[in-house]
């Protein structure tokens, strides 16, 4: 069967016939003019209806094998993915990242299903239809993004769009009446797994927040939403007003008693550092006491060589021997009497002053 070129078709749109029809050694000399992969993330990815592939040379059918070796060469390997993407998050990412790096040269069309479908088939969304685009045209792994994308893929899309494969974890996915919506592409040899990340995923984020409800009303309304925002009753609005006074009440009681702490602390290392240099100080003193005034100090000598002077000050120095006598008995000689008796020395200076003139009577006496 001839295969029919793109201009197979006359001008009322009626097929030509077989004659009139290009044979397909023709059609293989046309050039692939699809879209490259991004090189540069200068702006976000492009919509479809905006950048359509206008290309009119033929899309071989790939075989996964053939798309990994490399082929075919001139020109890129269309992957599809779709999803809802509501409240974008990492696990979206790295779905769409295994999906880019399948094969060495891969361009990656994102379709983004709209409200109405998804409202329809899964329920509602937090996020509406124009935020999930835009989030999805600024990943860096995504191409192209397709709005308003089909729940189930149709050939005529597939055709459209020239996909070569679809992208998806291998969970089977029933929806719309049916056990797996990917059912009848894994069949045509055109599906791709992918592998989900565990732990976050949109529908556990939701149970958070609802999980939280109150934490998240009463930030929102401190933050400055109206309880009709929030969708909050008078009584709730009131009883959350309230809890947000007291949580204020609290930090306040928390920063106090962590100043508090901070405070002590402060006094606690700086009556340590006193009592340290007191400590030392105190050494010191007694030290320089104990020198002072101990029993070999420098007060005791210093109050014996002042002892010593007053005693050589108040006993002078005997007469030599050698000296003449006036006539004494050689018997007995009287000691004179300002030689004072070394058992009994004078008392006081007034007893000496007594001694010396006792004396000086005594030599007007003799003479």
């Amino acid at each position: 069967m001839p295969v029919l070129a793109p201009d197979a078709e006359s001008e009322t749109g009626i097929p030509k016939s077989p004659s009139e029809v290009r044979p397909a050694e023709a059609m293989e000399e046309l050039e692939h003019t699809c879209p490259q992969p991004r090189l540069t993330l200068t702006a976000p990815a492009p919509f479809a209806d905006e950048t359509s592939c206008q290309c009119r040379a033929p899309h071989e059918k790939l075989t996964i094998a053939q798309a990994r070796l490399g082929t075919p060469v001139d020109r890129p390997v269309r992957v599809y993915a779709d999803g809802i993407f509501d409240l974008f998050h990492s696990g979206h990412a790295r779905a769409l990242m295994q999906a880019k790096t399948l094969f060495p040269n891969s361009y990656l069309l994102v379709g983004v299903c709209s409200d109405d479908l998804t409202h329809k088939f899964k329920g509602f969304t937090v996020m509406n239809e124009t935020e999930r685009y835009e989030a999805l045209r600024h990943c860096r792994y995504v191409d192209e993004v397709i709005r308003d994308a089909p729940w189930t893929l149709t050939p005529e899309f597939l055709e459209k769009h020239k996909i070569d494969f679809v992208a998806h974890d291998d969970i089977p996915y029933s929806s719309a009446g049916s056990d797996d919506v990917y059912k009848h592409i894994k069949e045509a040899g055109m599906f791709v797994p992918t592998q989900r990340t565990e732990g976050i995923s949109t529908s556990d984020i939701i149970t958070r927040i609802v999980r939280d409800y109150d934490v998240y009303a009463r930030r929102n309304l401190q933050r400055g939403y109206t309880a009709k925002e929030l969708n909050v009753s008078f009584i709730n609005e009131k009883k959350y007003r309230f809890q947000n006074q007291v949580d204020k009440m609290k930090e306040k009681v928390k920063n106090v008693e962590e100043k508090s702490k901070e405070f002590v602390y402060k006094v606690e290392e700086k009556s340590h550092d006193l009592i340290q240099k007191w400590e030392e100080k105190s050494r010191e003193f007694i030290g320089n006491f104990l020198e002072l005034f101990g029993p070999d100090g420098a007060w005791k000598q210093m109050f014996q060589e002042r002892s010593g002077r007053m005693l050589q000050a108040f006993s002078p120095r005997q007469s030599p021997n050698s000296s003449p006598t006036r006539g004494r008995s050689p018997s007995r000689s009287p000691s004179p009497p300002w030689v004072f008796n070394k058992a009994s020395p004078p008392s006081s200076p007034k007893a000496a002053s007594a001694s010396l003139s006792s004396m000086s009577e005594g030599d007007e006496d003799e003479k």
